[in-house]
């Protein structure tokens, strides 16, 4: 972590278990789904701290933005399904399973994670996550699940 980096402070989630639940899951529909990278002005607090983001400690929802444009730009049809999610105090854990077409190449790929979301007055304030390499998807695959589970 950076030196200068401030992690968001503690306060309470603002939400229910369940209200944290869903607002993950339309981040995911919005953010990633239906690709719109403004959303991450209303899901992120001004402070939110992106811990693993893959160019390194993200802050604000303005890397947030820019690190999912270049990912659309990346992988056009980018889609996330979560396979499972689970809270607890002021965490929000999903599994998820990502596809994607390679813009320059055109091959179609699968990657599976988790991401650990904390929140503080309605907004997230901080990621973690974990990702699988790719794998490479058959010509006729739409089921991500049965490449990942041939590993």
């Amino acid at each position: 972590m950076p030196k200068d980096m401030v992690v968001p402070a503690k306060a309470a989630p603002g939400l229910s278990l369940q209200e944290m639940k869903q607002f993950v899951t339309n981040h995911f529909e919005r953010f990633v789904n239906q690709k719109d990278s403004a959303v991450a002005f209303y899901s992120f607090s001004p402070d939110f701290v992106d811990h693993d983001e893959p160019t390194g400690v993200g802050i604000g929802p303005d890397a947030a933005k820019a690190m999912m444009e270049a990912a659309y730009a990346k992988w056009p049809d980018l889609h996330v399904t979560i396979e499972d999610i689970l809270a607890e105090g002021d965490k929000v854990m999903v599994r998820n399973v990502w596809t994607a077409t390679d813009s320059a190449s055109g091959q179609r790929i699968s990657f599976a994670g988790f991401v650990l979301w904390r929140f503080a007055s309605g907004k997230i304030v901080e990621r973690w996550a974990t990702l699988t390499p790719s794998t490479p998807l058959g010509e006729n695959s739409d089921d991500s699940r049965h490449t990942l589970d041939q590993r």
